[in-house]
Formats: structure tokens, sequence, C-alpha cells
């Protein structure tokens, strides 16, 4: 780094980096393994012609498969590479005018580059137990050229960013505070266009220090302090890392044929390009009120929030002019917005007593206000939510259940107020006003609160966190067929089991053989019921988070120890739900992914010492 300060206030940095990074793993199979050995089992016919890792010479119509690795084991190794640079050089300026004006300008160019490689190769018939020598058969070379496999690949990638940018704060007297921030960058993996590939961003933000004017005084110590703030701004983000179809992408490959004799290395079109390929960019309004009450025993933070989202990047499904269903372009909009809101209080303060408040809640919501692109019906009713105009980024549909018929199979309303039991297809793109919408995956109010309690060396904390707004989808558990290995969940006790109990239950009948039989689509009756209304829960909860004690013993008693400090904590974590919907039958809703519920978050207790000499 250099820096050089031609003048009072002026001050010039330069520097940069260069950054290199490798790493390799390797992965042994040794000759006496499993996978090792299932390259030679054939110890009769029977295994010999099942066997789908021998080799059969497709040129000798009598051929019997063989081993290609009648020795040793197999050694796999992976390399990846990184090397980087970044420079940047910037010129800071900073300047009081009698201690009224504060004027700081900040300003500079920067530029990066991070290059990654990476290699993987596996080598046959090493003889792990005779010094890691090879012995390989040169059938295998021809076994993997026939199934177009490889025993080495080489990738590599390319990034490079180039921004500039500038920075201006002026304050008056600290009570008045402007700032403006402009930047434009640009980088290779966004479209040729210059419109898609450069982009200009900027933000403009203020502040007023009320408690800095004379008149504010007059309000003390009622209102100890107030300040508001606001930002307008223009930001962009260049999207997922693993899209970047600016220009066609073209891979080189060995195309299969038959023989390997016959094979010859071509040229395949990955992904058509999409020159206005172009960043993610979001507007934001923001405002903030910071206040203070009683002399600061009252603290308080309200924020608001209003965002547009716009040339959102994702999948779009086009007619396939050119080889490509699906392709990704600037393809959605959206807005949201919320607001926040913190409040701190000190409720009891003594010589030797203290009791702290500290609450917290945030509301959000979001909405797609622009897609162009088409849903299926198993897009939007999965687990985790799909994106359709005019709901929330992550809303889950379901399929509307009507009633169990006679035989306790399921019936659901589609299209057009049609009762059906199995004419479902989850692929269909038509109209899908006929689902019915849940709510989102996302919640829409959250936070959180904390009440500490200390007297003399002892502190007693207990934290809460709760959320509401979201809906879960439940387990798909229902099947139309069922083994001794599958395990049911306690819905199952209430399962439909005669005639008469379509009147008094939801959940469906253990179908029979003979329904199996009768009825062929069963599969598609019994997966639209765990996609349906029946199988929806709310994501609402409040959960005990940590309840924590501990002790600072007395200096008093550490000083014959020669002790300057001896604390003792013991910490719970993740207690109990105080709240949450009965219809998930115990499962945590806090804690689920794609495939639903996961398993509930553990308890934990931690006891803790620390002593310091």
């Amino acid at each position: 780094m250099i820096s050089y300060k031609p003048i009072a206030g002026l001050e010039l940095n330069m520097m940069g980096a260069i950054k290199r990074a490798q790493s390799s793993s390797e992965h042994n199979v040794t000759e006496d393994s499993n996978q090792a050995n299932a390259y030679r089992a054939m110890g009769n016919t029977i295994i010999r012609d099942s066997n789908p890792y021998l080799w059969t010479d497709p040129n000798d119509p009598y051929a019997v498969p063989v081993s290609v690795l009648p020795y040793g084991g197999i050694y796999d190794r992976n390399d990846y590479r990184m090397n980087s640079w970044d420079f940047r050089t910037t010129a800071t300026y900073n300047k009081v005018i009698k201690n009224t004006h504060i004027i700081n300008l900040f300003g500079g160019l920067e530029a990066n580059s991070v290059e990654r490689n990476s290699s993987w190769m596996r080598a046959w018939g090493v003889m792990y137990n005779f010094g890691d020598i090879g012995n390989y058969d040169p059938d295998m070379f021809d076994k993997l050229k026939n199934e177009g496999a490889d025993y080495y690949t080489l990738s590599g990638t390319l990034e490079r960013t180039t921004a500039f940018f500038g920075n201006a704060t002026y304050s008056y007297k600290g009570r008045y505070i402007g700032n403006a921030t402009l930047r434009y960058e640009g980088t290779n993996t966004l479209g040729n266009n210059r419109k898609s590939r450069w982009l200009p961003t900027w933000n403009i933000s203020g502040a007023w220090n009320a408690h800095e004017e004379n008149w504010f005084k007059k309000l003390m110590p009622t209102f100890s302090h107030f300040t508001l703030k606001g930002s307008y701004s223009l930001t962009a983000d260049r999207g997922p890392y693993d899209i970047s179809n600016s220009v066609a992408i073209i891979n080189s490959l060995v195309g299969w044929r038959p023989v390997g004799s016959d094979q010859e290395t071509t040229l395949q079109i990955t992904e058509l390009g999409n020159s206005e390929l172009t960043y993610e960019k979001k507007h934001e309004l923001s405002l903030t009120a910071d206040m203070g009450f009683f002399n600061n025993r009252v603290n308080m933070e309200v924020s608001w929030y209003d965002r547009r989202n716009f040339d959102l990047i994702g999948p779009i499904t086009v007619q396939g002019v050119g080889g490509e269903v699906d392709k990704f372009g600037n393809v959605a909009d959206m807005k949201s917005g919320g607001f926040e809101l913190s409040l701190n209080t000190k409720n009891i303060k003594t010589k030797d007593f203290e009791w702290n408040t500290t609450f917290l809640y945030s509301h959000q919501y979001t909405e797609v206000t622009n897609l162009k692109n088409n849903a299926r019906v198993i897009d939007l009713v999965r687990d985790n939510g799909f994106a359709l105009e005019g709901y929330p980024v992550r809303s889950i549909f379901s399929i509307p259940f009507n009633k169990l018929t006679n035989e306790g199979l399921p019936t659901f309303k589609v299209a057009n107020g049609e009762i059906t039991t199995d004419d479902i297809n989850f692929q269909e793109y038509s109209d899908l006003s006929w689902l019915k919408y849940e709510g989102s995956s996302d919640p829409t109010d959250y936070g959180s609160l904390e009440n500490t309690f200390k007297y003399k060396g002892l502190r007693l904390s207990v934290f809460i966190v709760y959320s509401f707004g979201n809906v879960v989808r439940l387990d798909p558990v229902f099947s139309n067929t069922y083994t001794d290995l599958d395990a049911t969940p306690r819905e199952f006790n209430s399962r439909w089991s005669s005639s008469g109990e379509e009147n008094i239950t939801t959940i469906p009948v253990i179908p029979s053989v003979r329904q199996n039989f009768l009825n062929p689509n069963l599969e598609i009756a019994y997966n639209a019921y765990n996609y349906s209304t029946e199988r929806i829960a709310k994501g609402d909860f409040i959960r005990m988070k940590e309840i924590s004690l501990d002790y600072t013993l007395p200096k008093s008693w550490l000083r014959p120890l020669k002790l300057e400090n001896v604390n003792l904590k013991l910490q719970a974590t993740n207690l109990f739900l105080i709240y949450a919907d009965k219809k998930l039958n115990g499962m945590d809703p806090e804690f689920f992914n794609s495939g639903g519920i996961a398993s509930p978050m553990p308890k934990q207790y931690t006891f803790t010492v620390r002593l310091s000499f």
C-alpha cells in the first residue's frame, strides 16, 4: 500500500493484492473394497450377465463380459486452483470550515480478476498393497470410451470487474447531514450490450439531529434525543454466479459412438446467448426515526422501507427455437416493503438491582408484479413455494380437497367445480385459478423479546423469539401402497376404516390390493392429497429460545485465591415451543426445508467457567 498527502486534508492511496489458493482432495478405493470388487464380480453366469461394471466387446458377437479391473483399486484426485488480483486507488479530502461546515470527499477506482481452474482424474488398477504401483487393463479405456465417460476433466472460469466510485458528505453543525454516492461498474459475465454490462448505481441520504437544535433543550429530559434519517438509492447485483449466458456458451466434447474407434471431437451449444442479460436492480426508499425518552431510559427506533426490484434473473420457457426450451434472462419484477421496531427500556435501576427489556418487531411483504414465465401445478403446490404474478415471492398453493368417498378415497374440486379422484395433471400449464392460495412460505412478522435481571453479581436472561404469517406444507407421507419398512405418522390413527367414517374424518384409507387394481390411477389421487388443502399448517410459533443464569463471584472471595475474576454461567437453548399449530403434530415449524418438516431443533445445556488470573 502506498499513501501520499500532497496538501493538507488530501490523502492519496494505492493498494494492490495478489492471491493464489490451491487445494486437493483424494479418494482411495483399495483393492479389498466392495467398490473395487464390484468390477470383478462374476462368480457365476447370472452374476456375470447382470453386472453392469463388466465389459463386453461390441465388435465381437460371441464375447462374454470380462473384468476391466482384474487387479488393484481406484484412485480419485481433485485439484482446485484460484489466482486473483485486486487493484484499488482512492483519494480522500476532508475539510472543516469554522467548526461549522464539515466536508468529506472520497473517490477512486478498483479492478479485480478471479481465475478458477479445477481438474479431476481417476487412476485404475492401483495396487495399494504393493507399493501403490499401477496395473491397469487396456479394456478399461475401451469401456470408458463406449460409455462416453471420462478418466480426467479440466475446467476453468475467468471473472473480471471494474468500478469507478465517488462519495460526498456534508454536515452543518452536526445537525444536518447529507450524503451522496455514485458507482459505475462493469463485469465480463453480463451481456455484450454496453447498457447491460455497465451500470451506474447511486445513493442519496440525509439525517437531521434534532437534539442539536437549541429549542430541543426545552423538551429535555422527557425527550433525550431525536434523529430522523432517510435515503433513496438504486443498487444492483449481477445475479446468480452460475448464470452467465450473456453470449452463447459452446463446449467441446467427444461425441458418443457405438464403437470407440469411431469417436470424434464435437462442439455443443450448452446455452444460447442473451446479449441483453443485465444486472438485477433495486430502488429503495427508507426512513428511520431514532428517539430516546426520560434520560435515555427508553430508546426506540422505527424504520420504514419500500423496495422495487426489477430485471430479476430467472428461467423462462420459450418455444425451443435454437434447441433450448428453458433459458435464463431478466424475467421478473417485484415490490416489497415493511417496517421495523426496536424498543429498549430500563424498567428498574437501583444500586443492586436492574431490569432491562429489549423488544424487536419486523413486518415485511413481497409481491411479484411482473413475471415472464408460466407455472405448472406441481410448481405452485411444492413445499418451498413458487413465484406467481400478483402473489408473494414464495407462495404456496393447494389442490382443493373435497371429501372422502364411501370407500375412503380422497376427492378434489378442480377446474370448473368438477369433482374428481385422480383426473389431475401436475404438469398442466393452463388456467390454474382453481388452486387455492394458502400463503407465503416466508414469515411476514417476526421478532424477539428479551428480559434481563441483575442483582449484584447475579444475572438472569430470558430470550423469546416469535414468527407469524407463513404456512408450511406437511410431509408427503400418503401413498396408495405401503410396505413393512414404511414409518407412518400419527395421522394414520384417524384414517378412514369403514363406511360412514367419511363424514367424521378427512384422512384417506390405506388402499387394498383390490382398490389399487380397480383404480390404476390411485397414485395420482394420493399424491394430490399430499399437496391438498388438508396438508397445510400455519408456520406461526413462539419459542423459548434461551434462558441463561450467570454469577460473578465477589472480589473479596477471590483475593485469598489470587484470582482476578471468576464467572459461572449455565445456559439452556431451544427449551420448548410456547405456541405452534397443533396440525404440525409436534414437528418444528422453525426448522424446515424443501421436502417437508425436518428434525426438531435440539435442546442444548451449557455450563461455562471463566477464570482470570
